[in-house]
């Protein structure tokens, strides 16, 4: 069994399908996998922050089922945890979403097993999961990639990574404290990268791995993982753009890949479908 972790709101669903499609899709394994889903209601934070319904929830599982009988989508709420530990806390309206700092709380939950890869919804495997699964992480709290551009300006912070792959050695996290650390960090310090810089302050001891397995600008043909994070674009003039992966329309003629369309085109069928029984 290998175990995937995701968080977010009921707005992730497009995220969250077309990441899973491109798993199952480009992984030559059977081996079932448990997608865990944290959510939560933080409506009073901003009213669209609101929990993946549990119809989303059953659909991921069907679909994952359509692949692997075993395989399994498990949503687990985490409002009450969230208001216990980062209510009010320094970083509740970061850069980004009060939805990024609840993969702190994996350690607190004991059904999440030793070993897990958390994912940013907003990416497509090119290349089989096992790639980056079956990494030996035994000595590591976790493995990840460079930040594409923090790379380029923060050299000198040698735990810098991209937070949107990680894949964790919970046993090791636990040992070391890791979580709870970076807990401590969003509660008492406002931080400019949020959850990431806690975790990176955090840090015993990462294994930093290559570009290829969270690339955020490029596609080659040994990308494992392409990660439509924002993107810095010079012509036809300087400027950034946020071009997620289920803009399939953007995706050809920006990008001009047309090596995910098996995907997309499944995700848009699926969609549909989901919609229609909605």
């Amino acid at each position: 069994m290998r175990n995937i972790l995701f968080c977010g709101n009921v707005k992730v669903f497009d995220g969250a399908l077309t990441t899973m499609l491109s798993i199952f899709k480009r992984t030559a394994s059977t081996e079932p996998f448990h997608i865990f889903i944290f959510t939560m209601d933080v409506s009073h934070i901003k009213k669209d922050y609101m929990p993946m319904t549990d119809a989303q929830v059953a659909f991921l599982d069907g679909v994952a089922k359509s692949y692997n009988a075993q395989s399994i989508v498990e949503k687990i709420d985490v409002t009450d945890l969230y208001h216990k530990e980062f209510d009010g806390s320094p970083n509740e309206n970061c850069y980004c979403s009060p939805y990024t700092l609840i993969r702190l709380f994996a350690d607190m939950l004991p059904q999440i097993p030793d070993k897990i890869l958390y994912l940013d919804i907003d990416l497509l495997f090119n290349r089989d999961i096992a790639l980056l699964y079956d990494m030996d992480i035994s000595d590591y709290e976790y493995a990840a990639a460079p930040d594409h551009y923090g790379k380029l300006i923060l050299f000198f912070w040698r735990h810098f990574i991209n937070a949107g792959v990680l894949l964790f050695n919970m046993k090791k996290c636990r040992e070391t404290g890791l979580f709870r650390k970076s807990r401590e960090l969003i509660k008492t310090r406002k931080l400019l990268f949020a959850d990431e810089s806690a975790l990176v302050r955090s840090t015993t001891k990462q294994l930093k791995i290559s570009q290829r397995f969270n690339d955020q600008k490029f596609l080659y043909k040994n990308t494992v993982i392409r990660h439509f994070s924002k993107r810095l674009f010079w012509l036809p003039y300087p400027h950034t753009a946020n071009i997620k992966q289920w803009k399939i329309t953007q995706v050809h003629k920006i990008f001009g890949y047309e090596n995910f369309d098996d995907i997309l085109y499944e995700y848009v069928y699926l969609k549909e479908k989901f919609e229609r029984n909605e």
